[in-house]
């Protein structure tokens, strides 16, 4: 899952929200010394992570990719993931989408000192250039997609990977509404 989705899924508490972001910025991070519900948030993302990556749902979805992009597909996933959540959010949501996007960023700008320098300067990055707002547009999550290819260290040939999801996108879309509903009953348990 990306961003987004995680911040949704999070327990309802602002510090919860930051740790489930803060769950892709660990690596140095001393975990038990956060407080309770940041830490809280990220033992929720790991575990939304971990349920994500072993639903058939998802599994399938990646096999709908080449084998040229397959290596890149669970990345090429958890953002599109976002957008269909976008796309869809009144399926899984009352709550207003706009208001749930403010709301999330005055709480990530109002929560900065808990976060890692790495962290900080991303969310910095996602609050200026409204990245939930940009991912309603899938040539956006293209172009998002493009650049996260060229920061893989290794030789690949992942960029236009967004050709395959538009070829794909109803069935892509389908089988992420039959997940993210059993995503979203189970995440409360989490």
């Amino acid at each position: 899952m990306n961003h987004l989705a995680h911040v949704f899924l999070a327990p309802d508490s602002a510090e919860a929200r930051v740790g489930s972001i803060l769950g892709d910025f660990t690596r140095g991070v001393e975990l038990s010394a956060l407080p309770g519900e940041v830490h809280r948030g990220v033992r929720h993302h790991f575990a939304v992570d971990t349920f994500t990556d072993r639903h058939p749902e998802v599994l399938e979805s990646k096999r709908l990719f080449s084998e040229r992009r397959r290596r890149f597909a669970g990345v090429a996933l958890d953002i599109l993931y976002d957008h269909f959540l976008l796309k869809n959010w009144h399926t899984f949501s009352d709550r207003d989408c706009d208001w749930f996007i403010r709301r999330t960023y005055r709480e990530l700008r109002e929560n900065r000192h808990l976060m890692p320098p790495q962290m900080a300067r991303v969310t910095d990055r996602m609050i200026d250039h409204d990245w939930f707002g940009a991912y309603q547009d899938l040539d956006n999550i293209g172009q998002a997609l493009d650049r996260v290819a060229a920061r893989v260290r290794f030789p690949n040939r992942f960029d236009g990977i967004i050709d395959e999801i538009q070829a794909h996108g109803p069935e892509l879309e389908q089988r992420f509404l039959r997940f993210f509903s059993d995503l979203q009953s189970i995440a409360k348990e989490f």
